[in-house]
């Protein structure tokens, strides 16, 4: 049986994490370094590092402070932000990423996803949208969801899918920072269409919330979460348990 994820996520800007609600308001939080060791000694199972305003600025991802980073973790490390071509795929795995996440790169140029694919393969390239419900239809959003690119989000989801991406981070816009669950309406949107893993991300505020996602969207691979692991409202080692506890099949 397939083991789900529990996967922290690091959003970093200027070189601290930072936390907001709706992809608003941001806040300094900690150092990328240490948290991510706090992490990877807590039992994830995986990590996610988002420079959230690379795309926004319109520059590189910072490679130092990443280099940091992979040097304290023994888990998978998922980065993104500001990838846009070949060259920064490149840059950010030889500074120790195992994957890395597109999101507005591969909204300007869907070829990047089968380009990188090609050359990296398949379980490197994981596409990360970020999604907010728009007059009744799921929408995607860039530059860390302040521009509305009108795309539908399925089909981008699913062409994603077919360019050569491995795994899908589901961005909720309506629910990040709000800590009232996670958004199940698109997440069994998004896991009916598709057939590579799909990890939720936007919500997660209690154990609860992590249960109702695993029993009530089956086919979900990861919750993925950050604020209520920083401040320590969740503990990693407790959520896994309570998991198992439900039946759900957890790495303890």
């Amino acid at each position: 049986m397939i083991r789900k994820r529990i996967i922290p996520c690091l959003d970093v800007r200027d070189g601290k994490v930072v936390k907001g609600v709706n992809f608003e308001g941001l806040r300094e939080i900690a150092s990328p370094p240490e948290l991510a060791r706090r992490y990877s000694d807590e039992g994830a199972d995986e990590l996610v590092f988002y420079d959230i305003t690379a795309s926004f600025e319109g520059r590189k991802l910072f490679t130092e402070i990443l280099k940091e980073v992979a040097a304290n973790v023994f888990i998978p490390l998922t980065v993104g932000g500001g990838i846009n071509t070949l060259d920064d795929f490149d840059r950010v795995l030889k500074c120790g990423a195992d994957k890395v996440s597109v999101n507005s790169g591969a909204i300007r140029d869907p070829n990047l996803i089968d380009e990188a694919a090609k050359r990296y393969g398949d379980q490197c390239v994981v596409l990360s949208a970020d999604i907010k419900l728009v007059d009744g239809r799921y929408t995607v959003f860039s530059k860390g969801g302040r521009e509305n690119t009108g795309m539908e989000a399925i089909s981008w989801l699913k062409e994603g899918e077919s360019r050569g991406a491995g795994e899908l981070v589901i961005n909720s816009i309506d629910t990040d920072g709000v800590k009232g669950g996670f958004d199940l309406p698109l997440l069994k949107a998004v896991c009916e269409a598709v057939s590579i893993p799909v990890i939720a991300s936007g919500g997660a505020g209690s154990i609860e919330d992590f249960i109702r996602l695993f029993k009530e969207v089956k086919d979900v691979d990861a919750g993925l979460a950050a604020s209520i692991f920083h401040f320590r409202t969740v503990e990693i080692a407790e959520l896994k348990r309570r998991l198992d506890e439900e039946g759900v099949p957890v790495r303890l």
